[in-house]
């Protein structure tokens, strides 16, 4: 009883799923439904080649004579051409509709997963990614108008193959219709094999895929180390997951087509039985029998290979349903209701009793209490994991507060429109992100439509202009994917340069300098200097070398602020964190 109300639903969710896709489908309407009508003509032909034997049988074969069958052969050639030529043209319009479709669901999807939040992609491999927003978009999409044209083509046909069967011989036809049933009755219980282990394949696909890229990225760390044979066997543990999992689903499903096999030979073997029965006491002819034969093995042939079909059916329904899951899933970070925009600041910041946790019951933050006037350099130092990379990270809500507020002129930042809020921030990281393409490319990306001169004075305030006139193409060299091509103090006066030219009057620098050699870090250090006039400022540093000229250092010890002034006041509190710290570097 349980598992038909689990059919039943699927079967609502199925419907529900086609009625989804269905605006994406609007745009390409015509010849979507032209790929589904030519199935008609294509299906039904399969019985003029049953039906035509019938007259041919008994003519020919009984009453030795041509000429009134002379026809057939050629009425065969025709049809069989005109059913070739109407194949490719529905897989021709097949594809392009299904690939039209997958693009625009693609791109929605594409749209969906840039607005994630941070704590998405901390949770979510890069397997996870390709395999949920790319893999599944094919899977469905193409499968869905694939398996829609193979269903119809199977129903006109099979419609048109019984109508045969009944003209020939009702007694027969009976007989070749429960059995029809009765083989396809083992498909009901597809799904319910198949979704455990489909649901444990997906994640062990994404986990191959994870496994590429971290060798792509990771290719250095793995030759410097010899990681060789470490990752080859977490590469070979994960194929032998894989290999596992496609057992058991073979395990669940591979006696279908077999049994159905079965369960078709005794309809075939009871038909010829009764029909020699029939044949004998003249109730038929044998031009019917023949016809009648060939018509049914016509229907009961792709029946027999029908349950591998049925089961790339119900992954492309799964498919389909994790893509809707994901399109209808609203981000978590997202604008309120009657937002409105943030047009620059003209007090100051507020952190309001902030408390913050990754993970229930591991707070990071707790009860931070802080504010910052507009023009203020702040600092942030303290433990490793202490907090201070995540208190600056709620200012552009990458991640949203658990309980108090952050506020912008005495707004909650949360009030504000996403886009306008993060205008009116610039963040130079440890590690700044650089996409394949020239120096030029990635500068602009601060702001596209920025003029020749605006270019020019943020690569002179990015201290890069010595850099770039060293080079024959100057802005226009290319980089490489991620910036592979440059060094890391190169890496940061382009990410400098970016933010002079998105002029926000917030500036975060995350570690900014850290990574860098001193040489590197003292060039980096006069374009941050540069960055940093006439903006607010946050910075977050291990070396305190970098921040003894904040307005206020603000010491963040296990998501508290334990200390708070400039580096005077807090190099003169006797047993002080700051000192402490200050102390053990200069050592």
């Amino acid at each position: 009883m349980l598992a038909k109300l689990k059919e039943k639903i699927n079967s609502i969710n199925a419907v529900r799923n086609y009625r989804k896709i269905y605006p994406y489908v609007r745009p390409y309407w015509l010849r979507a439904l032209l790929s589904v009508l030519i199935t008609i003509p294509i299906g039904s032909m399969d019985a003029v080649i049953a039906w035509s034997l019938k007259p041919y049988m008994d003519v020919v074969m009984v009453e030795k004579s041509t000429s009134a069958t002379s026809y057939i052969p050629i009425l065969i050639i025709v049809f069989s051409c005109l059913q070739s030529l109407l194949n490719y043209a529905g897989t021709y319009l097949n594809t392009w509709v299904g690939r039209k479709i997958a693009n625009d669901v693609k791109m929605d999807l594409f749209d969906r997963l840039m607005a994630c939040d941070a704590s998405f992609f901390d949770k979510t491999t890069s397997g996870q990614v390709l395999f949920g927003y790319n893999s599944d978009v094919d899977m469905a999409c193409n499968g869905l108008l694939s398996n829609l044209k193979l269903f119809t083509t199977r129903v006109f046909s099979s419609v048109s193959l019984v109508a045969v069967l009944f003209y020939n011989s009702w007694q027969l036809a009976l007989i070749a219709v429960v059995v029809l049933f009765g083989a396809l009755y083992p498909l009901t219980t597809v799904r319910r094999r198949i979704k455990s282990v489909m649901d444990k394949t997906i994640f062990s696909g994404s986990a191959v895929m994870s496994h590429y890229n971290e060798t792509y990225n990771g290719n250095r760390i793995i030759a410097s180390y010899n990681l060789y044979d470490y990752q080859r066997k977490r590469f070979r543990d994960t194929l032998t997951q894989v290999f596992k999992l496609g057992i058991k689903m073979i395990q669940r499903t591979g006696m279908m087509s077999p049994l159905m096999h079965f369960i078709v030979s005794l309809g075939i073997a009871a038909v010829i039985w009764t029909g020699s029965y029939l044949i004998v006491h003249h109730q038929i002819s044998a031009g019917n029998f023949v016809s009648f034969i060939t018509a049914l093995i016509m229907l009961y042939n792709p029946i027999k290979s029908i349950g591998n079909n049925y089961n790339n059916v119900q992954m492309a329904f799964m498919a389909m349903e994790r893509v809707f899951s994901k399109l209808e899933k609203l981000p978590a970070i997202r604008n309120r209701q009657n937002a409105k925009e943030l047009k620059g600041i003209a007090k100051g910041i507020e952190y309001r009793d902030v408390c913050f946790e990754y993970n229930k019951g591991h707070p990071v933050l707790k009860h931070i209490n802080l504010k910052i006037d507009i023009g203020q350099t702040i600092a942030f130092v303290g433990n490793s994991g202490g907090g201070k990379t995540t208190l600056v990270n709620l200012l552009p809500r990458f991640y949203e507060v658990n309980s108090g507020a952050v506020l912008i002129d005495d707004v909650d930042i949360r009030n504000y429109t996403l886009n306008s809020l993060r205008d009116n921030i610039a963040i130079v990281f440890q590690d700044n992100f650089l996409f394949a393409g020239t120096i030029r490319e990635n500068i602009l990306l601060g702001k596209e439509n920025a003029t020749e001169d605006e270019l020019k004075r943020a690569v002179k305030d990015a201290c890069l202009e010595e850099f770039v006139g060293s080079l024959d193409k100057g802005l226009d060299t290319e980089i490489g994917e991620r910036g592979v091509l440059l060094s890391g103090g190169q890496k940061q006066r382009i990410a400098i340069a970016r933010a002079f030219l998105k002029n926000a009057p917030i500036v975060i620098l995350d570690e900014a300098t850290s990574a860098l050699d001193n040489k590197s870090e003292a060039v980096v250090q006069q374009a941050i200097d540069n960055l940093m006039k006439d903006r607010t400022v946050f910075i977050i540093a291990h070396r305190l070398s970098t921040v003894r000229n904040a307005d206020r250092i603000v010491v963040v010890n296990y998501g508290e602020i334990v200390e708070s002034g400039t580096h005077d006041e807090l190099l003169a509190k006797e047993n002080g964190v700051y000192a402490s710290l200050y102390k053990s570097q200069l050592r």
